[in-house]
């Protein structure tokens, strides 16, 4: 299925996904209770929320923001897998195993309010059996674990837009592995996010699955029946025309060279022929599954640059 350029065809697609993955937000967030939390950065202030996101189970999720008065830009960061259930939305103040260092204080530091929340699974949202039996449990419910998971996020982001110290005009995804698949799905699916910058998860599903790749993605991940309708730069195509930074290691078994190449050049096409050639840019490293110097520059500079 081609993405055509008509206002139309893109919402039309943004229904089909949503379907694919359970139906389109519908549900009213609320902040359950918020509290300050202690900061590992001087002039950084750090609250933790438990928001209801979904009438199911409260999301617990930190609010960092500069340490004065202001509407600010934010970023919506999505944490990783890497099988690291406990950590969570703890990763925007003490990083992964995968990540540079904690996103939280460079982001900041920069003039930018940062929420995130616990996923499905992570954090202070476990789930006695784990991710196999929570999976299956929920596929035999009829309900796509990917989905419920961005509905979360699509939720947070409502909560985001209604407080006063966020320019609701200027919103980024961002993330790394399944927050790097979080910011391009959610982008895609959200006019709401501005920007979005992925990195190390940008997977060419069908290229995935020729090279084996497919396998280091969790359950919670698979949507059933999506190649019927899409694959990757297909689903990309729905942010155009908005700025998007993809990062990849060239060494990444998630991310196979081949399918690099598809989505780059179906994505510079597509750019180019909205007028917006400059706002799509891929950038490959010599690296695996794992950020950069590098990349942490070509993040930030991207984020100045467009937000």
């Amino acid at each position: 299925m081609a993405i055509e350029n008509s206002e139309t065809d893109v919402s039309d697609a943004r229904q089909r996904l949503w379907g694919l993955l359970g139906g389109a937000p519908s549900y009213a967030p609320s902040l359950r209770h918020a509290a300050v939390a202690d900061s590992p950065w001087p002039d950084v202030v750090v609250e933790k929320l438990w928001l209801d996101l979904n009438g199911e189970e409260d999301a617990p999720a930190y609010f960092l923001r500069p340490a004065r008065d202001g509407r600010f830009p934010l970023v919506l960061y999505g944490h990783g897998h890497g099988r690291n259930y406990d950590l969570g939305k703890e990763a925007i103040l003490q990083g992964s195993g995968a990540l540079l260092k904690p996103y939280g204080e460079d982001l900041v530091r920069r003039g930018y309010a940062v929420l995130t929340i616990d996923n499905w699974m992570f954090g202070e949202r476990p789930r006695h059996g784990g991710e196999s039996a929570f999976v299956k449990a929920r596929l035999l419910a009829g309900e796509v674990v990917w989905g419920m998971m961005l509905r979360d996020n699509a939720a947070a982001l409502d909560y985001a837009c209604s407080r006063g110290d966020v320019d609701a005009s200027r919103i980024a995804a961002l993330g790394l592995s399944m927050g790097s698949s979080m910011a391009w799905w959610l982008s895609a699916l959200d006019e709401r996010i501005r920007v979005c910058v992925d990195l190390c998860c940008l997977t060419d599903f069908a290229e995935a699955i020729r090279t084996g790749g497919i396998d280091g993605h969790g359950f919670y991940y698979i949507v059933p029946g999506l190649l019927h309708s899409f694959d990757t730069h297909q689903i990309n195509a729905l942010i155009a025309p908005r700025p998007h930074l993809g990062l990849a290691g060239e060494h990444d078994p998630l991310t196979p060279r081949a399918g690099l190449d598809r989505i780059d050049a179906y994505l510079r096409a597509h750019y180019a022929a909205l007028g917006a050639r400059d706002a799509w840019e891929l950038r490959r490293y010599n690296c695996g599954h794992e950020e950069t110097p590098e990349m942490r520059a070509a993040v930030l500079a991207f984020l100045e640059r467009w937000l």
